[in-house]
């Protein structure tokens, strides 16, 4: 058997057939391959896309999260700052406010220091006053120069009692001793205060008062003071024989009191501060209408405290203005009691020990008082009223609180501890009007508070009643 090469082998014509049928599978199957790897390959390629696209927007997100940490950082790093400056602001706060505290509690002071000083000057004139009135016969012009010295005296008594409510009205410190109240009592005590700056003016009042009885639940004397500085104003802003009409009603639960004036009437610009502590309009250069811009203030204040409003109305300068108070009327009446009747007090003689460092004032209540028949004694610091009162037996003691070396106070404590019954009555008399003073008054021992200057009715009916025990 011949061997054949497979380079000379030629296959068959059925070979053939054979072998194109079997590339053509062959082709077939690759195609196959291909399509799947091609298939696989796109899975892939878009697994890997997918992949690629959620990396993107991880490093997207981290970008976003790393701008956020720095913004975070950079608020973190302001509010740091904003702490920082707050704590600054709420220390400086802090020292501004213990600054005020102490500006308004000197001022306080230098108010009550002020009011001392001014009434102890004021006691002897009003005393002197007092003794010029008893021997009018002496000089035909006497009587007169006693009429200006008592009104100016009052005038200036009025001022000083303004500029301790002003202090009061400031420090909060203005207290209320409430009661069921009469409106017309109210309006009664407000005329009677006032009635004498209306007459000096040749002014018309006129009352506009409600049928029924209206009550009101106050304080007396402030209320009474509210209606007699808003009367005493319109005097003052209204040419002589002007008319001021006082009306009042009632409405929803309220009672509203209206005190108009035809007088000159507030500015536009003026108006919506007039209720401003020291707050004035214009003044002409002799200043006639006087005043410290007080009173107003203090009829809002004291208005406020009883729960009401007050408002003022003017057209303007030149057309008058009106004055409106607004108080809740009581649900109740007020209870009338039967006072009993005053008994006749027979003159009594009295030993008195006036202890007093200003010797105008020693001197004028020593005048008085002997020229009342009482029998004095005068010391001029408390270590001198001391001894005296060791040596001799007094009925009354009335004794200044701001005596140099040892106070008032001290004075009143040492001589309770040395007297022996009857003790004698002992008045204060001081240019101190607070009430801690008049705490410290009554602790130290005085049985009673006289303030600077002293009304001579009330001095005469105290010592009067005064009765030692």
């Amino acid at each position: 058997m011949t061997d054949i090469n497979e380079a000379q082998y030629v296959p068959s014509v059925h070979n053939r057939d054979d072998a194109s049928l079997l590339q053509s599978q062959d082709a077939k199957q690759l195609r196959v391959k291909v399509v799947d790897l091609l298939t696989q390959a796109d899975e892939e390629a878009e697994l890997v896309r997918l992949r690629i696209a959620g990396l993107v927007a991880s490093v997207g997100q981290l970008r976003e999260a790393a701008k956020g940490k720095d913004a975070l950082e950079d608020l973190v790093l302001k509010l740091r700052d904003a702490n920082h400056n707050l704590i600054i602001a709420t220390f400086s706060a802090q020292d501004l406010q213990a600054m005020a505290e102490a500006a308004a509690h000197r001022q306080d002071e230098f108010l009550a220091m002020l009011a001392h000083e001014l009434r102890n000057p004021l006691a002897p004139i009003m005393m002197a006053a007092e003794l010029m009135g008893k021997v009018t016969i002496s000089h035909p012009q006497l009587p007169r120069l006693h009429a200006i010295i008592c009104r100016q005296v009052n005038h200036l008594t009025r001022l000083v009692d303004d500029l301790l409510d002003a202090s009061r009205v400031s420090s909060g410190k203005i207290t209320l001793q409430k009661r069921v109240l009469l409106l017309s009592e109210v309006i009664e005590n407000a005329v009677e205060t006032s009635q004498p700056f209306i007459d000096k003016r040749k002014q018309l009042l006129t009352l506009q008062m409600p049928a029924e009885a209206v009550a009101v639940d106050g304080d007396l004397v402030r209320l009474a003071q509210v209606f007699s500085n808003l009367l005493i104003n319109a005097t003052k802003f209204m040419p002589e024989r002007g008319e001021i009409t006082l009306s009042t009603h009632l409405a929803d639960g309220s009672v509203v009191i209206s005190v108009k004036d035809k007088g000159v009437g507030i500015a536009p610009d003026i108006q919506p501060f007039i209720f401003d502590l020291f707050k004035q309009g214009p003044h002409a250069l002799d200043r006639s209408q006087g005043g410290l811009g007080i009173g107003l203030s203090l009829v809002r204040a004291i208005v406020e405290m009883h729960g009401g409003t007050v408002t003022v109305k003017s057209a303007g300068a030149g057309f008058g203005s009106e004055f409106i108070v607004t108080l809740p009327v009581s649900a109740e009446m007020p209870v009338k009691i039967d006072q009993p009747p005053l008994k006749n007090l027979s003159f009594r003689a009295f030993k008195i020990l006036i202890i007093e460092d200003n010797t105008d004032v020693n001197a004028t209540l020593s005048d008085f008082l002997t020229l009342e028949g009482h029998a004095t004694t005068s010391a001029y610091d408390g270590m001198a009223g001391i001894a005296l009162a060791k040596d001799n037996d007094y009925d009354i003691v009335l004794c200044d609180i701001g005596l140099p070396g040892m106070d008032g106070y001290a004075v009143v404590k040492q001589l309770r501890l040395d007297a022996v019954p009857p003790l004698p009555c002992y008045i204060a008399l001081t240019g101190y009007s607070q009430a801690e003073n008049r705490n410290l008054a009554r602790e130290a021992g005085f049985d009673h508070y006289l303030v600077k200057p002293i009304a001579i009715d009330v001095l005469t009916n105290l010592v009067s009643s005064c009765v030692p025990y």
